[in-house]
């Protein structure tokens, strides 16, 4: 009886049956970190993603035209000048929207970054202040809230409402009406 070839070189092309072995392991090995990394980067986009706020989508298209559809189903569109927490600022021209964003529904035009945080003073500007200076300034608006549109100036800001005084085509002060915050959807000007 012959006995076999001692060599294993010869037996296995070259290769030694244990080496192709832990070649083939390795690179399965390789090939599982490689899913490991795209299923992780997956995992961290989607958790990035669920922590961004549509105000810090608002904030990164700062300068740009946007759509705003509002809860009454008005669409209002125009240059997105600043924004704050509770409020949004949309000019075209001369004229201005001062938009609450809890009257907001639907918005056009976000591009897919954001920017987050926007600075304390920004966080502060409450839809308060927002009215006031309006009301210091004296400023010709149109307040729209829950289908009705008052024109005329702001008189008042209180926590939660504001005061409209109508100011009728003739010029002569009318009615005083009292607007709650959360009925508001839009507050125009020029």
């Amino acid at each position: 009886m012959e006995r076999p070839d001692p060599d294993p070189a010869r037996l296995y092309g070259g290769r030694m049956r244990w080496e192709a072995l832990f070649e083939d392991l390795e690179s399965q090995l390789d090939a599982a970190r490689a899913a490991d990394r795209v299923a992780e980067v997956a995992e961290r986009t989607r958790v990035e993603r669920a922590s961004v706020t549509l105000g810090d989508r608002l904030r990164a298209a700062r300068g740009t035209r946007v759509t705003l559809r509002l809860r009454d189903g008005e669409a209002i569109s125009g240059e997105l000048v600043e924004l704050a927490d509770q409020w949004v600022l949309l000019a075209e021209g001369s004229r201005r929207w001062l938009v609450p964003t809890a009257a907001v529904g639907w918005v056009g035009g976000l591009a897919w970054h954001a920017v987050t945080g926007g600075g304390q003073v920004a966080r502060r500007l409450s839809l308060g202040h927002a009215l006031r200076a309006l009301a210091r300034d004296r400023v010709h608006v149109r307040v729209q809230a829950q289908g009705i549109e008052l024109a005329g100036r702001i008189d008042a800001v209180g926590t939660d409402h504001v005061d409209v005084v109508v100011v009728p085509q003739g010029g002569r002060v009318g009615a005083v009406w009292t607007v709650r915050f959360d009925a508001l959807e839009v507050v125009r000007s020029g």
